[in-house]
């Protein structure tokens, strides 16, 4: 895989992208790591609560299968 581009903004050894796609996360998880890593560097509390969006949906997900 070609190593993708890596903003100012991800300063991490590994960017999120390469952690994401190692891992095999799905979009939801993918995003909470993207948004925390970034928080900092970029868009501050805006990525904090888009992080907390995208948890919010993965417990809602969860607590409705659990459900079933």
């Amino acid at each position: 895989m070609e190593q993708a581009i890596k903003p100012k903004h991800y300063e991490q050894t590994i960017t999120p992208i390469d952690f994401i796609l190692k891992n095999q996360l799905g979009f939801s998880e993918g995003n909470v790591i993207k948004y925390i890593c970034r928080y900092k560097e970029k868009n501050g509390v805006e990525d904090l609560k888009k992080a907390k969006q995208c948890i919010d949906f993965l417990i809602n997900e969860y607590e409705t299968k659990s459900d079933r």
